[in-house]
Order: C-alpha cells, then structure tokens, then sequence
C-alpha cells in the first residue's frame, strides 16, 4: 500500500514540475542562473618561437663562479688527495749553432725563427717575380750573391725558375738543401744514439 501511494505522489510532483515549466513559473528546486552572451570568436593566434622562448632561457650553464681557491685545486691538486707538483724539466740542452736553450729532441726556437725569416724573404722574392697568380709547378732554384749556377745539361734548366736573393747565402742554409736526395729510403730498424758527446 505504501509503494503505491509514494508512486502515486511522485506522478502528481512530476506533473505539477512540467505544468508549471509550461507557464514560464520558477521552479521551487534551487537552480544556478547566469546571463547568456554570444560566445566571442577568437581569433587564430599564428604560433611562433618568440612566444615559446619569450626574454630567454638558459641551458647548461654555471650559475656561480669557481672560486679562486677551488681553481687552484684543480690546477694543483691538494696535499690530502692528489698532490700535482710543479716538476722541473731535466731534458733541456743548449743549441750547438746559437748558444739559445731548447728541450731535447725539439727544434731550437730561436733557429727556427732565422729559418722562417729567410724562408719568408725567398717567399715574397718569389712572388713579386712569378707573380701570384700562375701557380708554380716547376722547381725554383735560389741564387744568393757569389752562388754560380751549377753545370747541368740543357734538359735540367728546362721549365727551372731561377730567382736571385741580393745578399750573402747563410752560413746554415747549405747548397745540398737544394738538392733532392737521391739515397733510398733504408728500411733498416737500427737505433742510432744521439748526443753521445
């Protein structure tokens, strides 16, 4: 009996919801309320990587500054850990031509420079003779004051280019450095000492 009699009150609830509906009155339920506009057409925005970057952003970089004494840690070490002395070189000897200090097995440095110097002269000697432009395929013999040419058949000299240096040759720069070496690679594996005296 009571079923019927709570269907029977939910039918009459429910017509008098859709009646009322039909007059425009209120509902007695509590509802939300809000003002309808017409929704705003946004426009398309075209993506760029200016808006995803913006002022900037920062990758791996350090934020802080090594201290002075955390670089020399890791330059020298530490007395605890790894202790990295300065460690004085023995393998300097003394030029036998110019009397300058240079490590063993190195080039003098101070030769060198004589040796760049001249090679920079004989250079821009070259080139305000032939030129810059042609590029230089043949062989060029370098002739200083006192120098005669060498006596050579006629098909040596062919295509030579002789360019003369107007100073005395240098006591170092010996005339077979002109001359290509016609001794055959050795293939022996004998260890010649150096420096024996």
């Amino acid at each position: 009996m009571i079923p019927r009699v709570c269907n029977v009150l939910n039918a009459l609830k429910n017509f008098e919801k859709h009646v009322l509906q039909m007059f425009k009155y209120p509902p007695r339920e509590f509802a939300l309320a809000y003002d309808y506009d017409k929704p705003v057409q946004k426009t398309t925005k075209k993506f760029s990587l200016n808006d995803l970057i913006g002022d900037g952003f920062l990758l791996a970089v350090p934020k802080f500054r090594r201290t002075v004494e955390k670089r020399w840690k890791r330059k020298f070490g530490s007395p605890e850990y790894i202790w990295k002395m300065l460690v004085p070189k023995t393998n300097i000897i003394v030029c036998n031509k110019c009397g300058h200090y240079h490590e063993n097995g190195r080039l003098c440095g101070n030769c060198y420079k004589i040796v760049e110097e001249e090679t920079k002269e004989i250079q821009a000697k070259i080139q305000e003779k032939l030129g810059t432009n042609k590029p230089i395929e043949n062989d060029v013999i370098v002739l200083y004051d006192g120098d005669q040419l060498p006596e050579k058949p006629q098909e040596f000299w062919q295509g030579k280019r002789v360019i003369e240096m107007k100073k005395e040759r240098p006591k170092w720069f010996s005339k077979n450095l002109l001359q290509k070496t016609t001794q055959a690679p050795s293939d022996s594996k004998d260890v010649k000492p150096t420096d024996l005296a």
